[in-house]
């Protein structure tokens, strides 16, 4: 078995089943580089580590790596990186006639309503989540 080194990890061409091995599927595709399928738009594109507990509901854990891009535009229920009155948060953008909010996924934190003489900054939409999900 090789080694991994510091270079872009090794793709398997065929999928691994999470059943039983398949002696088929020991053939190497290339090299896997990530920006490849997670950063459509590398200048505009930064990495971000999320703190705390507001946004398991979606899937986002503290400690997980967060891609965010700056190119999208936010709109109704994409997940964001926001600044209110110069704090940073996470949080599901909801964009109604009554206003905007910014949403937690989880019961224990309530939503920021956006009021008129709040400063808000939408810095991106966050396009991909990465954690370690092996205990």
């Amino acid at each position: 078995m090789k080694s991994m080194t510091k270079e872009n990890p090794i793709l398997f061409a065929g999928p691994v089943p999470a059943g039983f091995p398949s002696p088929a599927s020991d053939y190497i595709e290339g090299k896997l580089d990530l920006n490849e399928h997670l950063v459509k738009h590398p200048a505009a594109t930064f990495f971000v580590r999320a703190s705390g507990d507001s946004m398991t509901g979606a899937g986002i854990f503290h400690g997980d790596i967060l891609i965010v891009d700056r190119a999208l535009k936010a709109s109704d229920s994409n997940v964001v990186i926001a600044s209110i009155n110069g704090e940073f948060t996470v949080k599901r953008l909801r964009i109604s006639d009554g206003g905007i909010s910014l949403v937690p996924e989880n019961k224990h934190h309530k939503p920021i309503e956006i009021k008129d003489e709040s400063d808000l900054r939408i810095w991106g939409v966050v396009t991909y989540v990465i954690h370690n999900t092996v205990t």
